[in-house]
C-alpha cells in the first residue's frame, strides 16, 4: 500500500485531511509507488505546511556534526508555501523546534528510518520535540510512519545515566535497543507523560517496497527493510547498521572508523597501525583469527586491509587497519569492540582517545559521551576485568529487556547473544 494511503485513505482523522501539517523526514520518506517523498504528495494535497529537518539534511547530503543552519536552499524543490527549518544548526538550542514553529500545527507527521542504536540522533530530535511539545502543553497529533529496524531485535550494551546524556545519548537508552522507531516513540511519549496524540502506523512484512536480508548469528533467518534509501551518508546499506553498536566507539579515538571510504564502521585503522603487522609472530599467533588471539571472536573475522580515506581523519594518508566479515554465528559488536579498543590501549604507541568537546551542551570526550557508563569506560582503560565489563553488559541488556518490553507492537521476541 502507498505511504499516502496508509497515511491518510486509511485514517479517518479530520486533521489530516484539513489540518496544517509539519513533516519530520528525511529522503528515506520516499513512496516507491507513487515515485514521489511524502512532502512532495502532501503538498500536492495543500495540506503540507512546514518540513522540521533531522542532522545530515533532508537528502543526507551532510556529513556528521554538519550544521545545517537554514533550508532556504531546498526552496528548489519548488514547494511554494512551505516552512523548511533545520534541527541541527550549530547551536544547542538550534536542536529543537522554535516554539512559534510548533503552536501553529495540527499535526506532525514523522518519517525517519532510524538503524537501531542510541548514537543514531535521528531519536534524539523526537525526543528533544516529545520535551518541547509536553512541557508547553502543546498537543498536535504525532504520526509516526514505523519502518522495519536493520538491526532487529538484538539488544547490546548498558543503559546510559544522566551524568552521559547527550544528543548521542537520550538517558536511559541502551546502545543497541531492538526497539522500531515507532515502538521508540511509544518509549518517550510515556516517558514525558505527554497529552498529545501519539498514532504510530505499523509496517507489515508483506509490504511491496522492502527487501529480505540475511542477519546473521541474530537469532532470525532474515529481516525486512525499507529499499536501499541511506538514511545518513556513512550508513550505505543495513549490513553496515550491524557493526554500528560497537565501531561506532571508534569516532571516540584518533584512529579512523572507515569514513572517507566505501565502507564505513566495517573498516577502522591509523597510519601508525603498521606496527601490528608483527604482533602475532612475536606472539605466537597463526594469525588475528586465531582462537587465542586476544580480539577473536567467532561473530566476525578480521581481514587486514591497507586503506586512504577520501575525507574525514587521515584524510589522503595510507592507513593500516581491518575490514571485520560476519561470519553468521552470533555477533556481539558492541563487546567485540570494547576488546579491540581495549587491546589497542594496551598495545599500541600512539593510539589515544580524542579529545576535546565532542558534542552539543557536554563537555565530557567523545569515548565518554558513546560509551556512557563508568565501568565501561574503565575496562577500556585497564581499570576493571573483561569479566566484569561482560557481566555489566549481560546486566544492562537484562534491564533494557525488561523496560522496552512494554512498548513493543509486533510479536518479534528481543535476542541477546551470551558472552559467556
Amino acid at each position: 500500500m502507498k505511504i499516502a494511503d496508509k497515511l491518510i485513505l486509511s485514517l479517518t482523522d479530520k486533521v489530516l485531511h484539513e489540518g496544517r501539517i509539519a513533516l519530520l523526514c528525511n529522503q528515506t520518506s520516499w513512496d516507491f509507488t507513487e515515485g514521489a517523498y511524502l512532502f512532495e504528495l502532501l503538498h500536492r494535497r495543500g495540506t503540507l505546511h512546514r518540513i522540521f529537518i533531522p542532522e545530515h539534511g533532508l537528502f543526507a547530503e551532510l556529513q556528521d556534526q554538519e550544521a545545517l543552519e537554514s533550508g532556504e536552499f531546498y526552496k528548489c524543490l519548488g514547494l511554494e508555501g512551505v516552512d523548511f527549518v533545520s534541527l541541527y544548526g550549530h547551536s544547542e538550542s538550534s536542536l529543537s523546534a522554535p516554539l512559534d514553529k510548533l503552536r501553529d500545527l495540527d499535526a506532525i507527521i514523522i518519517d525517519l528510518q532510524d538503524v537501531g542504536c542510541r548514537y543514531y540522533t535521528f531519536i534524539s530530535t523526537v525526543d528533544k520535540l516529545f520535551r518541547s511539545l509536553s512541557e508547553n502543553s502543546l498537543a498536535p497529533a504525532i504520526y509516526v510512519i514505523d519502518r522495519p529496524s536493520p538491526t532487529g531485535r538484538q539488544v547490546e550494551g548498558t543503559l546510559i545515566g544522566k551524568e552521559y546524556t547527550s544528543f548521542i545519548g537520550v538517558e536511559g537508552l541502551i546502545h543497541r535497543h531492538g526497539l522500531t522507531f515507532g515502538e521508540l516513540c511509544g518509549l518517550l511519549h510515556s516517558r514525558y507523560n505527554a497529552k498529545f496524540p501519539l498514532i504510530v502506523i505499523p509496517y507489515t512484512l508483506d509490504d511491496k517496497y522492502t527487501t529480505s536480508y540475511i542477519l546473521p548469528g541474530a537469532g532470525a533467518s532474515y529481516v525486512k527493510t525499507p529499499c536501499s534509501i541511506y538514511p545518513s551518508p556513512n550508513l550505505p546499506s543495513p549490513y553496515t547498521c550491524l557493526f554500528y553498536s560497537g565501531q561506532c566507539l571508534f569516532e571516540g579515538t584518533n584512529l579512523s572508523e572507515g569514513r572517507g571510504t566505501t565502507r564505513p564502521f566495517e573498516i577502522f585503522g591509523a597510519p601508525f597501525l603498521n606496527t601490528l603487522h608483527y604482533y602475532n609472530s612475536k606472539n605466537g599467533y597463526s594469525g588475528w583469527n586465531d582462537r587465542q588471539n586476544p580480539i577473536y571472536d567467532k561473530g566476525a573475522m578480521l581481514r587486514i586491509l591497507h586503506y586512504i580515506p577520501t575525507f574525514h581523519k587521515y584524510a589522503g594518508e595510507l592507513c593500516y587497519g581491518f575490514q571485520l566479515h560476519l561470519t553468521g554465528k552470533p555477533y556481539h559488536s558492541l563487546s567485540h569492540t570494547l576488546r579491540i579498543l581495549r587491546f589497542l590501549h594496551d598495545n599500541m604507541n600512539g593510539f589515544a582517545w580524542r579529545d576535546g568537546v565532542y558534542e552539543k551542551g557536554n563537555d565530557k570526550t567523545a569515548i565518554e559521551l558513546l560509551v556512557g557508563d563508568i565501568l565501561l569506560l574503565d575496562y577500556l582503560n585497564g581499570k576493571a576485568t573483561e569479566t566484569e565489563m561482560l557481566q555489566a553488559l549481560a546486566e544492562g541488556e537484562e534491564a533494557w529487556i525488561k523496560t522496552a518490553t512494554e512498548y513493543t507492537i509486533y510479536p518479534e521476541k528481543f535476542i541477546r547473544v551470551l558472552l559467556y
